[in-house]
């Protein structure tokens, strides 16, 4: 190795310390015995600190998590029994509602029926009178009629004959021969 002036070495090599010469110390059998009782007393304080310390509060926040929500899940369930019920009771009522507007209607349908038969057999019954009294007019209208045929054919007759020969007529025998044609 080459030295220089100040005492240092040139090169990348570390000067050599016979102190240094052994084992890696974590694998050097004198320290195991030390080690050891360093790693059950590190070992020991951390789960006494783990155990009394940090467990119980990582138990009792599990703890309150569960608790919150079965807590939840309880108010859940209850909202969701008195949401069904308020469905049923709203579907009743409803149903209700249908059933009695479906009654009112027909108690309406059947008053408008009432109501409407009752001014038809009242129309009826005006216009069985108007015809009867029209039939009755129809036949005293006949009757007179009827009656007036022999007086008008008895005329008719006389006037044709007086047209024709140019001399008036014998009522008496063409109200005869009226008659006699009308039976």
């Amino acid at each position: 190795m080459a030295h220089d002036v100040e005492g240092h070495s040139a090169g990348t090599e570390v000067p050599g310390n016979p102190a240094q010469e052994g084992a890696f110390p974590p694998f050097d059998p004198a320290n195991f015995t030390s080690e050891l009782i360093w790693l059950v007393l590190t070992f020991g304080a951390l789960y006494l600190l783990m155990s009394k310390l940090a467990l119980p509060r990582v138990a009792a926040i599990l703890a309150a998590r569960k608790d919150r929500i079965d807590s939840d899940l309880a108010t859940a369930a209850k909202a969701q029994d008195e949401a069904a019920a308020a469905a049923a009771a709203h579907e009743k009522t409803l149903a209700d509602a249908r059933a009695k507007a479906q009654s009112v209607g027909q108690a309406a349908q059947a008053e408008l029926n009432a109501q409407a038969d009752t001014r038809r057999h009242a129309l009826e019954a005006d216009l069985n009178a108007k015809l009867a009294t029209a039939e009755a007019q129809i036949a005293a209208t006949k009757t007179a009629a009827l009656s007036n045929v022999d007086a008008i054919a008895t005329e008719a007759a006389q006037a044709i004959l007086q047209h024709i020969t140019g001399q008036p007529a014998d009522a008496a025998a063409v109200a005869a021969a009226v008659a006699a044609q009308k039976a």
